[in-house]
């Protein structure tokens, strides 16, 4: 099993938050964003589908909504399971199933990639895009993969970064869209990049407590794929973003003795896919109607089943994990316990009904969708939190500045305690501060510039979409 230094529990929490939040919080680009992902994955798919066969039981592990594994269920036949810490965002998955026309749909699993609630050879395929980099520990994925794995199985993982040799690593730059007008200079004329310390756009996922591993060379890649699989196939993608990374592109690719993407790959960094087997062979059955047949309890370890309410139950231990919605919440009670603790007084999440009650004034009405749920204040509104634990806390601040009307001024007044920060970049900002131990919060807000919406009489400053207490440890 997995070392505690894998992915701290505070990291889980950031992860399901922010799954939440960006699966489908604005869906029109989020739609967008998720076709041109599938039509990349799914090339990738069709290029090693004759290393990857056979496709189920497929088990796809962050898969957020799910729209790779809607995908390899509908366009490629596969039978299997999407899992992703946040079951929230595969909730979501039902509106993106409706807007992209698919019909079948995978069984959706919220889980711990370093725990995975499989029995030992129980998969054909697992897929990974996009998540591992998210490990400070990445072997640990690595050894839960080849675990639930049948000898012969394959992993497919991609999108994941290298480690870029040519940079000064001065700053961890935002998405394109929070840019600065030089920012966007830099990044057209593909300079951008030899300043920065790693991926562009990571920056987000770190506000959110996210903390990334982007430390992978190709070297370290190579080592920890030869470690644990007996064949692979590789695919870098090296960036060409402006006159400036197509230069050095060409050159590295001039001095590679092979004349491949090697060596720009290790100058520019990029990308890297990779198709593994695990050694060896197997008959491996799978019964889609008995999916609960791969399964084990993620508490104790012993077989799953399931009842006539289709409850999932443990044969061994108390653990029981109702269909909410359409998905399965197998996470350890622990983690569960902490990282889904429901409408709780220390929390204000404005996608749950119940934050009304610890809301004071200054608020207008509820706006968004999905996990994008917010309100918009003006020059100050106020909230009561009672802490769920003893001890200092941290208090934690989600909201979206827009275009326009920054640099922003917030400041909160919580029991006396005087804050302040500066959001100086439009869209999303997760602010924290930490709060002296109290057995209650009140807690008002204040921002400024106060603007006006065009036909819109209401003063507006920036909208938030959560407020919370952290218990310091």
């Amino acid at each position: 099993m997995a070392t505690p230094e894998s992915q701290s529990l505070a990291v889980k929490r950031a992860q399901v938050e922010f799954h939440n939040f960006a699966s489908l919080g604005e869906p029109e680009r989020v739609f967008r964003v998720y076709a041109e992902e599938n039509a990349r994955r799914g090339g990738l798919i069709r290029k090693h589908l004759d290393f990857l066969q056979p496709l189920s039981p497929f088990l796809e592990i962050g898969a957020n909504a799910g729209h790779s594994s809607y995908m390899l269920a509908n366009e490629f036949g596969g039978e299997g399971f999407a899992l992703d810490i946040s079951a929230d965002s595969l909730r979501h998955g039902l509106a993106l199933r409706e807007a992209m026309g698919f019909e079948k749909s995978p069984v959706r699993i919220a889980g711990d990639a370093l725990r995975l609630p499989f029995r030992d050879g129980s998969l054909r395929l697992v897929l990974a895009f996009q998540m591992l980099s998210q490990f400070q520990d990445i072997d640990a994925v690595f050894r839960e993969v080849v675990r639930v794995l049948a000898p012969g199985g394959a992993f497919l993982f991609a999108e994941e970064p290298l480690r870029r040799m040519l940079s000064l690593r001065l700053y961890r730059a935002p998405y394109v869209e929070q840019m600065t007008p030089l920012e966007r200079w830099l990044f057209r004329s593909g300079l951008l990049g030899f300043v920065v310390k790693d991926v562009i756009g990571a920056d987000q996922e770190e506000s959110f407590g996210i903390h990334q591993n982007h430390t992978m060379r190709l070297s370290d890649w190579h080592a920890l794929v030869t470690k644990h699989f007996a064949e692979h196939r590789y695919d870098v993608f090296v960036p060409q973003r402006g006159w400036a990374e197509r230069w050095m592109r060409a050159a590295g690719r001039r001095i590679d003795r092979h004349g491949t993407d090697w060596v720009p790959a290790r100058l520019l960094g990029g990308t890297l896919a990779a198709a593994c087997r695990k050694a060896g062979k197997s008959d491996l059955a799978f019964a889609p109607d008995r999916f609960e047949s791969v399964l084990q309890c993620p508490d104790c370890g012993k077989l799953m089943e399931r009842d006539s309410t289709q409850c999932l139950r443990c044969v061994a231990c108390d653990y029981a994990a109702a269909n909410e919605g359409g998905v399965y919440n197998l996470l350890r009670s622990t983690d569960k316990q902490e990282l889904y603790p429901g409408d709780r007084s220390d929390i204000i999440d404005f996608s749950l009904p119940g934050h009304e009650s610890k809301l004071g004034t200054g608020w207008h009405a509820l706006e968004g969708v999905f996990g994008n749920k917010y309100r918009w204040m003006g020059s100050r509104a106020s909230v009561i939190l009672v802490p769920a634990a003893p001890g200092p806390q941290t208090l934690r601040i989600r909201g979206h500045a827009s275009e326009g009307h920054v640099p922003v001024e917030l400041r909160a007044r919580a029991n006396g305690a005087d804050l302040r920060w500066d959001v100086s970049r439009p869209g999303l900002f997760v602010v924290e501060a930490m709060l002296p131990p109290a057995g209650l919060y009140d807690i008002e807000i204040k921002a400024s510039p106060v603007w006006k919406a065009l036909g819109d009489p209401r003063d507006l400053s920036v909208n938030i979409g959560l407020i919370r207490l952290i218990p310091a440890r």
